[in-house]
């Protein structure tokens, strides 16, 4: 398991102020790898294949402009190409999730792009009724569960790296 994500994304140079802090928080940031590594890349992945699950995740960070976190996901998009033998694959459905200017054609994508992007941009507006759109477009229960921790967990962790960088900005 790759250690450190947020850390490294964040860029906290070993031995600074912000790092000696962290050290009294190692578990926390320990569990979050470790939800990286359920929420990205789980042993089932159900419906959300861990190629789409990259995709979406670096689309999410992409639009909070946070280009590290971004291109980490890339790089387990590409991963997850090459693991499952369908690089070239990989690679559409990363330029498909990354279009914004109109919503993917296949129906099932089209309502999970809509959602990562509702509850990433707006998650106030989201409601019952997007939860019904993804269930009318063909997710299970258990997918939607599954594309839910995905997209509050790409968010909690831009927003940790956002403020690890605002900390380290005035240690």
């Amino acid at each position: 398991m790759q250690t450190d994500i947020i850390e490294r994304l964040a860029g906290i140079g070993s031995g600074s102020p912000l790092a000696e802090a962290l050290k009294a928080r190692a578990e926390i940031m320990r569990l979050s790898d470790a939800s990286h590594e359920a929420v990205l890349r789980p042993k089932t992945p159900g419906g959300l294949s861990h190629a789409l699950r990259a995709a979406l995740a670096a689309r999410m960070a992409a639009w909070l402009g946070n280009d590290a976190l971004a291109a980490h996901y890339r790089a387990l998009l590409q991963d997850a190409g090459e693991e499952a033998g369908s690089g070239q694959a990989a690679e559409d459905l990363a330029a498909t999730v990354a279009t914004t200017e109109s919503l993917p054609a296949e129906r099932r994508l089209a309502a999970i792009v809509r959602h990562v992007d509702l509850v990433t941009r707006e998650p106030r507006e989201a409601t019952r009724a997007d939860i019904e759109a993804l269930r009318a477009a063909g997710l299970d229960e258990a997918d939607i569960v599954r594309l839910s921790e995905l997209a509050a967990f790409v968010n909690y962790q831009a927003r940790v790296i956002a403020g690890f960088r605002c900390l380290q900005d005035v240690m």
